[in-house]
């Protein structure tokens, strides 16, 4: 079973054994799961989370083209928004339409390539409206989309988290079945703090790190064709430090920014992160 449990230490004289009934903070008292579990209707075989140091690293975007590569392999393939305040995932794929429910839950909507997602966004009146919520009521949604939705049978479930280490990715981390998270970052000077902060944060939930995306890692000369790293570099060597997979690099390619205006993300012709696809596939299997 997928949880996070502490050792059980030996019980006081006079312990009943029962702690539902007993009101002491003892050092004895066993450590209950946090995982909160599926909808009943759910049939999730496994939970990939995506997650980065800092915000404007392109996380969403890398959350969408993995769920179509992993789709495009023959999966059946979900994503759960988490970053509450800041729900980008519905305007990527053209999903507008408000999510609905029966007697077992929250219905998710489906891309135009039956990738089914959930959204804060889609459940708005107004899309443009702030989520104004404290951190525990927003903690609190992410759980709801992860036990009220009827998600049905689903082979990969990507979680988009919101950036940094607060209420949120730590609430995915403690309550989901996470089988290990994906870290995306930029080449910055910067990387190596804001790979470590998330792959610290992963290590001390007991969340394996399935590796290190980079975004914005080059960008090609449309009249010469050579490439530039106009950010620099880093992330190999974070990642060798790590002891972790570099799995991708993505370039600044601005058909995606436009695809993403236009909703149609999921048609991309790229193979920029097929084999980091194929890498999480294999390292959740093995």
């Amino acid at each position: 079973m997928k949880g996070r449990f502490k050792m059980a230490e030996q019980k006081p004289q006079g312990c009943s054994g029962d702690c539902s009934s007993c009101s002491s903070n003892c050092s004895s008292r066993e450590a209950e799961s946090l995982l909160a579990p599926q909808n009943q209707f759910s049939n999730i075989k496994h939970v990939i989370g995506v997650v980065s140091g800092k915000g404007g690293v392109g996380k969403s975007m890398v959350t969408s083209m993995l769920a179509v590569l992993m789709s495009r392999m023959g999966y059946k393939v979900g994503i759960l928004d988490a970053d509450i305040t800041g729900p980008s995932i519905p305007k990527t794929f053209g999903v507008n339409s408000r999510i609905m429910q029966n007697e077992f839950g929250l219905l998710p909507a489906e891309t135009k390539t039956g990738i089914k997602l959930i959204s804060v966004n889609l459940l708005l009146e107004e899309k443009e409206a702030p989520v104004l919520w404290r951190g525990p009521v927003i903690a609190g949604a992410v759980k709801q989309f992860w036990q009220d939705v009827v998600w049905g049978d689903l082979d990969y479930l990507f979680v988009d988290c919101p950036p940094g280490t607060g209420d949120v990715p730590l609430t995915v981390f403690q309550s989901l079945p996470l089988d290990g998270a994906v870290i995306v970052t930029s080449p910055q000077d910067l990387v190596s703090m804001i790979v470590k902060k998330a792959y610290n944060m992963a290590s001390l939930m007991k969340i394996p790190v399935l590796g290190i995306v980079e975004n914005m890692s080059y960008v090609v000369c449309p009249d010469c064709g050579k490439s530039f790293n106009i950010f620099g570099s880093g992330s190999e060597s974070v990642a060798d430090e790590l002891g972790v997979e570099l799995l991708g690099k993505m370039p600044i390619d601005t058909s995606l920014a436009q695809m993403v205006d236009n909703g149609v993300f999921e048609h991309f012709e790229n193979e920029y992160l097929a084999a980091a696809a194929k890498a999480i596939d294999e390292k959740v299997n093995k």
